[in-house]
């Protein structure tokens, strides 16, 4: 099915981009098609996104993709990717209800494809420039991350150099890595869809910020808000399943390497309810000294 067979049978999905996902139903067969129209998009980013779902699939749940069309400046026409639609429910919509055993059995899912996408190499960091994953080299140094910010969270003195000593502590722990994986970087349960009686994973959705990056910045960003304690346990289990260590260095160098997100979102506090919250446990992090705060 070509895009200009859908005509006007586009209904607005939620999640994602706004006003850019849209569900898709021609003749019974049901499909999402996704609008890259915002101009702050890579200009490839619908390449990106289906070389992105070739290079995971068979080893992570990905929509299949039916179709690419590249922009097209002459008309004005935005780029746009078509894709299998995936039934099923979204984890956030599920994971607050679910008790302990299920809590830790979605962890644990969640955890093991973390682990799989770290187990993905990259010799070096850096965002995807096109449909080959052609890397840019792009490398994140903490203690700088924080200086460029440190205007933006308007922080006290005292707060910022707290927040300078964590971050130097979190380098140091992250140095000790010395390796590049495929990054989701946006692999949480707003992006996972799931069979709601198995909680067996069905997709993992939306790769907009995917990257060569540290192989732990998808599990510091599972256990980022969500940090009930069957959920946290399960999540770290299944990702040393899959990549060996313990679960408590993987905690802490999640939690390093989620470092780099809050700060961006911290100091953005004024724009939505997430980045809030990220400051929130951003200044309590800089307070305490310990990665590990809001837990």
């Amino acid at each position: 099915m070509s895009f200009g067979e859908l005509g006007g049978g586009l209904r607005p999905l939620e999640g994602g981009w706004s006003g850019e996902t849209f569900l898709a139903e021609v003749g019974g067969d049901r499909s999402v098609v996704r609008i890259f129209a915002d101009p702050r998009h890579h200009s490839q980013a619908a390449e990106i996104h289906e070389a992105l779902h070739r290079l995971v699939r068979g080893l992570v749940p990905v929509p299949g993709v039916l179709e690419v069309r590249r922009a097209d400046p002459a008309t004005g026409a935005p780029a746009l990717l078509v894709t299998e639609y995936v039934d099923g429910v979204r984890g956030d919509l599920l994971l607050p209800d679910l008790d302990e055993e299920q809590q830790g059995r979605l962890g644990r899912g969640l955890g093991e494809i973390a682990g799989t996408l770290a187990g993905m190499p990259f010799l070096t960091a850096g965002t995807f420039a096109d449909s080959e994953l052609r890397v840019e080299a792009f490398a994140v140094d903490l203690t700088e991350w924080v200086e460029s910010y440190a205007d933006r969270l308007d922080w006290s003195s005292a707060d910022l150099d707290g927040l300078r000593d964590v971050a130097a502590d979190a380098q140091d722990l992250l140095d000790t890595v010395g390796r590049v994986s495929l990054v989701h970087s946006d692999l949480n349960p707003k992006n996972i869809i799931l069979d709601p009686e198995a909680l067996d994973v069905r997709a993992v959705l939306d790769w907009e910020y995917a990257h060569a990056g540290s192989p732990f910045t998808d599990l510091g960003n599972l256990l980022r808000f969500d940090r009930a304690e069957a959920y946290v346990a399960g999540v770290l289990e299944g990702y040393v399943s899959v990549r060996g260590g313990s679960t408590s260095e993987a905690l802490d160098l999640a939690r390093a390497a989620d470092l780099v997100a809050l700060v961006e979102l911290g100091a953005r506090r004024t724009e939505n309810p997430v980045a809030d919250h990220a400051h929130d446990l951003l200044l309590a992090i800089a307070r305490t000294g310990d990665l590990h705060a809001g837990s």
